[in-house]
């Protein structure tokens, strides 16, 4: 169920339609999407060119980066909604873009899919021996869009759950949801890492978080970024023994076009970026239709890094 480069916020795009539920991934599909392209005025070295993918979520992370090195006086190229990874990596590995965010562990499949890395320390330890010389991973943010089994609040205060472990006493009982191969795909898995056996599986796709806020479900996988964790009240249950794998919000870059003020700038933002913060943002830009550039103008400006 690893994603590749994905979001549960492009569940929300459509609007609510968890593309990557279930291990898709928006970055695998051919897109006819051309590039957005807009040049900035800031004054300084050599221009960089931000990319992103095209999914609302990673542009939104792209305007961060771009508005961020801006603000230290970087000359910016924007060129965002590119779309998948296999012409995302061949376009910074060459050196048409300078800048794009990433996530740890699916950048980590794409490159090798029988890695088992898991935790974030793992997973970067093997890309940055793994990855072609021409590139570098910076700082990875706490900030994760990755697979969660969650609960209702509710749920969670009445049977003491915090975690996926602590389903040991309930997993009889319960019913999951998730998208049609989460079965096939996490059974074994629960049980084998877990110990746990639930009582019945349901397909629920994009209706996931919905169908466990309703009671029609009593756990499903949801997405850390899908801002219906917020709606609905879920609580993803912490997964202590990384059975989800790391999915960090990572700056991937190529070395030639990057000097000391991109690395310092973007390693800032990477040391304040959140999961909470990332779903709040994407609920302002899934749900509420704020524009990516002034949500992530917002958030630059309240962490004191514009």
């Amino acid at each position: 169920m690893r994603r590749f480069i994905a979001t549960a916020a492009v569940a929300l795009t459509a609007v609510l339609t968890l593309g990557a539920c279930g291990g898709g991934d928006p970055l695998s599909e051919p897109t006819n999407a051309a590039p957005s392209a807009s040049g900035s005025a800031s004054s300084g070295g050599a221009k960089v060119v931000v990319g992103s993918a095209n999914f609302p979520e990673n542009v939104l992370l792209a305007s961060i980066y771009s508005q961020a090195l801006q603000a230290k006086g970087v000359q910016v190229e924007e060129k965002f909604n590119i779309g998948s990874r296999e012409v995302l990596f061949d376009q910074i590995k060459s050196g048409g873009l300078t800048i794009l965010p990433e996530y740890n562990g699916g950048l980590l499949s794409f490159l090798d899919q029988k890695s088992t890395a898991a935790t974030k320390d793992e997973v970067n330890t093997e890309l940055k021996s793994k990855l072609p010389a021409e590139l570098e991973i910076l700082d990875s943010a706490a900030a994760e869009d990755k697979d969660s089994l969650s609960v209702t609040k509710e749920t969670a205060a009445k049977d003491g759950l915090t975690s996926i472990e602590d389903l040991s006493k309930v997993a009889k009982d319960f019913v999951v949801g998730g998208p049609p191969e989460f079965k096939k795909r996490r059974e074994a898995q629960f049980k084998d890492v877990y110990g746990l056996t639930f009582k019945e599986w349901k397909s629920t796709g994009d209706t996931t978080a919905d169908a466990i806020k309703s009671g029609a479900v009593q756990a499903g996988n949801v997405f850390t970024t899908d801002p219906k964790i917020l709606i609905n009240g879920l609580v993803p249950l912490q997964d202590p023994k990384g059975m989800f794998g790391a999915q960090n919000v990572t700056p991937l870059v190529n070395k030639a076009g990057v000097d000391d003020t991109v690395r310092t700038t973007l390693n800032a933002i990477s040391a304040k970026l959140d999961t909470t913060m990332l779903v709040d943002m994407m609920k302002r830009v899934a749900v509420d239709k704020e524009d990516p550039p002034a949500v992530a103008k917002d958030w630059l400006t309240q962490n004191g890094l514009s």
